[in-house]
């Protein structure tokens, strides 16, 4: 069944799965959209999808649904002997791997399939291409490992608080369709809110602006294709070499 959705000042669009499409990826609850008709025939509701479109002054799609979604099931994954790459940006690739659900494609690790475990897994260990931004990939022996524990009764490894971060916001839409830019503009704003705590030595509220400050911080990096990690592993590596002194209050590194 093919679902005509219109969320209310902002778009009208197709979708096999309303939770999933404009729920989990676009972040809208019941009751903040509507569905304009329903049909199994995926021809007219493409039609119909383009006439609402215009009849509702919203932007008319370059190519409909039926011909989007043809291209999307054909998804193709370049596979090498260490990684999979997948032919979109971090912030496109979850929509995408979940309408290209049940995919199969060969590596010299085995064959992978795309189902939701693999899916959560991808997203929790996509790395950004180097080479190109709007591509992402992922090591194969990794998921290779993590489904061979699967088969072996292992338990996962414990999540943690920025796994869970990382969860919720990809439930809030933020990772899916956030972007870098205006989570640099939010981190201003919490540190803003950090200095105004320090200001009134209010203890809850530097806790709260500290804790939101890590929560953007986690999101920023993982829009730009990286793990917040990972990031802190990189500046501990720094600073744990670091020589210096204490100056009236402030650490002051030694000159190279």
């Amino acid at each position: 069944m093919y679902y005509l959705y219109h969320i209310p000042g902002k778009k009208i669009g197709v979708t096999s799965n309303l939770n999933t499409r404009v729920t989990l990826i676009q972040g809208y609850k019941e009751g903040e959209y509507e569905v304009l008709d329903s049909s199994d025939d995926i021809d007219y509701i493409s039609d119909k999808e383009i006439e609402l479109q215009k009849s509702y002054g919203y932007r008319v799609d370059m190519k409909k649904y039926n011909q989007l979604i043809k291209k999307s099931n054909k998804m193709k994954i370049n596979a090498t002997e260490q990684t999979s790459t997948f032919p979109y940006p971090i912030n496109k690739l979850k929509g995408n791997l979940l309408d290209n659900k049940d995919l199969t494609w060969k590596t010299s690790h085995g064959e992978f399939k795309l189902t939701e475990d693999v899916i959560t897994w991808i997203m929790n260990n996509v790395k950004v291409s180097m080479y190109n931004d709007q591509r992402s990939y992922i090591y194969n022996k990794a998921l290779s490992t993590y489904l061979f524990s699967l088969t072996q009764g292992y338990s996962e490894p414990k999540l943690t608080k920025f796994d869970d971060i990382r969860k919720w916001a990809y439930d809030k839409g933020i990772l899916s369709s956030g972007d870098a830019k205006t989570q640099y503009i939010k981190l201003q704003e919490e540190c803003g809110e950090l200095a105004k705590a320090l200001l009134s030595d209010d203890d809850p509220e530097i806790i709260d602006a500290i804790g939101d400050i890590v929560v953007v911080l986690t999101n920023l990096s993982h829009l730009k294709g990286y793990k917040i990690e990972d990031c802190i592993d990189s500046a501990y590596n720094v600073i744990s070499e670091r020589t210096g002194k204490m100056v009236n209050g402030t650490f002051v590194k030694d000159e190279d």
